[in-house]
């Protein structure tokens, strides 16, 4: 290294691009923690670094901080919050790591420093990862993946394909995904996404006998997966077999005999580090899309043995004696059932309420005991999605009354749960589509929420987050970019007046524009509060690590978004920013628009 660099014990500091550039002419693998002014370089990850130096001992291998904040080439990386990690062979960059996750970095580190030794030792071009910043490259190839209803063809088969966490590390998702869709496949919809433990376990829940199970588990949760909605573009009756056979064998030395074309063999490096995942078949599939997107149309059609299957949604209501008591033992039940949780909400409701939900059964003889039972607490209510959920749901929860339940059916939900002295069965499912339907937006009610991207996210992180919101189920209903004066600034932030933050708070916000939209989903509030994330990113990277403050935001103050606390605060700051803009029905009639024209203030 050159005396312009700080060597600091074994990682050298590079703090300007003249700096940089004299790294990159370094020979060998360099491997690059990228940080942020504010927070400094990843300390977890040094004692790592140093025992793989130690263990190698390879004169070839080199390691490097970057500062982004002074450096021109690292701009597309400023404001990131989460730990990023760049190698670099002959001054190309040959992969991408994301978060500090020792076991994929390490590996990461042995792979790289392989492949560079022997392009120099025997020639031969690097793969380099692609400039084309992902999100860019999602936006040009996936124009439509706004989860509309409309977007979802009932004559189309669909599938769930995993981009999993090796291949995402070693920077080879633009690829993939361009091979894709050179291959004649649609992606419908799209999410990165890091499983939790849980997740993982729940999603390959039926491997769970088989001997890898649990490293299966620890590699699916261990970094960002890219999850995609595939249909084909031919229009072909099953895209689930055609999906396999192009992704190839699940292990990666049969793969590469059998089938060396197939994504497997090209981008798979062992068995469990296979590069993608593909469901088994299209009963599998429709699980997988239920478990991943929910909200993807209600009722989506796949194809089973050229017979269409439906993913559908149905509610279930537990009340409030068995929602105190047995709440997380019914919840395991359901997801052992095949079923995903759409949306979920506790609510206590009044007597008209529960009069206006069961209006055909006010004059039953049994409508007393239920009224009493409804409102004597709160209710857990959920939609539940998988194909068939309206009759399966209803079988498993078995026959209404109670002591018909416990004689013919014995195991069934309603028979296992009951309470005593209590004459009603204790949990509900919806009799039909239709009226699941009606029943899912009774208690899940089309909802407006207001959303803004701050400034400190806009230049960077916009279409990210954009993506993210669609992605989610959300509809932009309406969007403008905007600068806010002091005055509106002041005005918008008002409950905050007398707060020690709040002229730093309204300094911020209006540094520069930001975007406002309009959100509507079902339980849109929640739902946007829940995708933000806490409001400290520190928290939030601890509690919530996919939300958009753990990702995106720097501090409290600069943590990129903003969302309404409740219904009514959305109402007041939807029409404070927007005016007069109707009800949520009628927006969800309207087309997304780009610009708002309507009652801006």
């Amino acid at each position: 290294h050159t005396k312009n660099m700080e060597i600091n014990l074994f990682q050298t500091s590079v703090t300007t691009q003249e700096q940089w550039e004299e790294m990159l002419a370094t020979k060998g693998l360099t491997v690059v923690d990228v940080y942020q002014q504010w927070c400094g370089p990843c300390r977890a990850v040094v004692s790592l670094l140093k025992k793989i130096k130690n263990e190698l001992g390879d004169d070839f291998l080199h390691f490097a901080t970057a500062e982004a904040d002074s450096i021109d080439a690292l701009e597309r990386y400023r404001g990131k919050c989460e730990p990023t990690f760049l190698f670099y062979g002959g001054g190309e960059l040959v992969a991408v790591l994301r978060g500090a996750n020792a076991p994929m970095l390490q590996r990461l580190i042995v792979d790289e420093l392989g492949k560079e030794k022997m392009v120099l030792e025997q020639g031969g071009e690097r793969k380099r990862v692609s400039r084309l910043v992902l999100g860019q490259l999602f936006k040009l190839l996936i124009m439509d993946c706004n989860f509309l209803t409309s977007t979802v063809s009932t004559t189309k088969s669909y599938t769930i394909a995993i981009i999993k966490p090796d291949a995402v590390a070693h920077g080879k998702t633009s690829d993939i995904i361009m091979k894709i869709q050179d291959a004649g496949f649609e992606i419908m919809a799209h999410e990165e996404r890091t499983l939790t433990e849980t997740e993982a376990r729940h999603f390959y829940q039926h491997k769970e006998t088989e001997a890898h199970f649990d490293d299966l588990v620890q590699f699916m949760s261990s970094g960002p997966s890219y999850i995609l909605v595939l249909s084909q573009v031919d229009g072909s009756d099953n895209v689930v077999p055609a999906w396999r056979e192009f992704i190839g064998p699940a292990d990666t030395e049969e793969a590469r005999r059998e089938k060396p074309e197939s994504l497997r063999a090209q981008y798979g490096t062992k068995a469990l580090f296979n590069a993608v995942h593909g469901s088994e078949d299209s009963d599998q599939a429709s699980r997988e899309l239920a478990f991943f997107f929910p909200n993807f149309g209600t009722a989506t059609a796949l194809k089973q043995d050229g017979e269409e299957v439906h993913v559908e949604r149905t509610l279930a209501l537990i009340r409030p004696d068995v929602a105190r008591e047995n709440r997380e033992e019914i919840l395991a039940q359901i997801h052992k059932s095949g079923f995903t949780v759409a949306l979920q909400r506790e609510v206590t409701l009044s007597e008209e309420q529960v009069r206006q939900f069961y209006s055909q059964h006010v004059d039953a003889e049994y409508f007393p005991a239920l009224l009493q039972s409804m409102t004597s607490g709160p209710v857990l209510a959920l939609a539940l999605a998988r194909t068939g959920a309206v009759q399966h749901w209803r079988n498993i929860l078995g026959p209404a009354d109670i002591k018909k339940a416990n004689e013919e059916n014995p195991e069934c939900l309603r028979a296992q749960f009951t309470v005593q002295d209590k004459p009603i069965n204790q949990i509900h499912g919806s009799a039909s589509l239709q009226e699941a339907e009606q029943e899912i937006n009774f208690f899940f009610p089309k909802q407006q929420t207001l959303a803004v991207i701050k400034p400190d996210a806009m230049e960077e992180h916009k279409e990210e987050i954009l993506e993210a919101i669609r992605g989610r189920g959300f509809s932009v209903t309406q969007l403008k970019e905007t600068e806010l004066s002091r005055e509106i600034a002041e005005e918008f932030y008002k409950e905050h007046k007398g707060k020690p933050f709040f002229s730093q708070l309204v300094d911020f916000m209006c540094r520069g524009p930001c975007a406002m939209l309009v959100l509507t989903k079902e339980n849109a509030v929640e739902e946007w509060r829940t995708m933000m994330g806490p409001t400290d990113p520190e928290k939030a990277k601890e509690t919530s690590p996919q939300s958009l403050r753990a990702r995106f935001a720097a501090d409290i103050l600069h943590n990129s978004v903003h969302g309404s606390s409740n219904e009514q605060h959305a109402r007041e700051k939807i029409y404070f920013i927007f005016g007069d803009i109707g009800t949520p029905t009628e927006l969800n009639s309207c087309k997304e628009t780009d610009q708002s024209t309507s009652g801006n203030r």
